[in-house]
């Protein structure tokens, strides 16, 4: 009889052990950061009076680390930007690899591989409106002032990336654009 109890009682000793997943550990070290009582980004809000859990960032004020752009999306501001803005960035190995790797992730789907606006989501139809050719003439001949700004606020239909793309490293993919893609041809 002793002989049956022990084995069967470790039996229900695993049995009882065993939670749902297998993968717990059965306690949370801090429960409060464990199990977030924080809202989901795009979730209603009733802590504000719009009910939006995703704030904007109060009017005037600015990120660390950023420089505030004053132009406009406009052509005279375009012109203007293409005067007074100056490519910072050495055109170094190291400088123009960084803006090739830049371009391939904000700029190769629309604009190609190749810069002449045949990326896949025109290519695919995803997309109707043909991007920018990056290689032509008219671009070759804006200075890179004037591409900065066009990646800054957007071109045309094509949006603005100054959000997305640092300071850096839009005068990053201007280097890697004039060395690389605008030399090919």
């Amino acid at each position: 009889m002793k002989k049956i109890i022990i084995p069967l009682g470790f039996v229900l000793l695993a049995l009882v052990s065993c939670d749902r997943t297998r993968t717990s550990t059965g306690w949370d070290y801090m429960p409060d950061m464990y199990y977030s009582e924080a809202y989901e980004t795009y979730t209603s809000n009733d802590n504000f009076n719009d009910g939006l859990t995703m704030r904007t960032p109060v009017e005037g004020t600015i990120p660390r680390g950023i420089i505030p752009f004053p132009y406009e999306k406009t052509d005279e501001d375009r012109v203007l930007a293409g005067k007074e803005l100056i490519n910072p960035v050495e055109f170094s190995d190291e400088n123009i690899q960084r803006g090739k790797e830049l371009y391939g992730v904000f700029c190769i789907n629309c604009h190609g591989d190749k810069g002449d606006g045949q990326g896949y989501l025109y290519t695919s139809k995803r997309y109707p409106y043909p991007p920018a050719s990056l290689v032509n003439d008219k671009v070759r001949a804006q200075n890179d002032g004037e591409i900065y700004h066009a990646i800054t606020v957007g071109y045309g239909v094509m949006g603005p990336h100054g959000a997305m793309i640092s300071q850096d490293g839009r005068w990053k993919i201007i280097a890697f654009l004039r060395e690389e893609l605008q030399n090919q041809n």
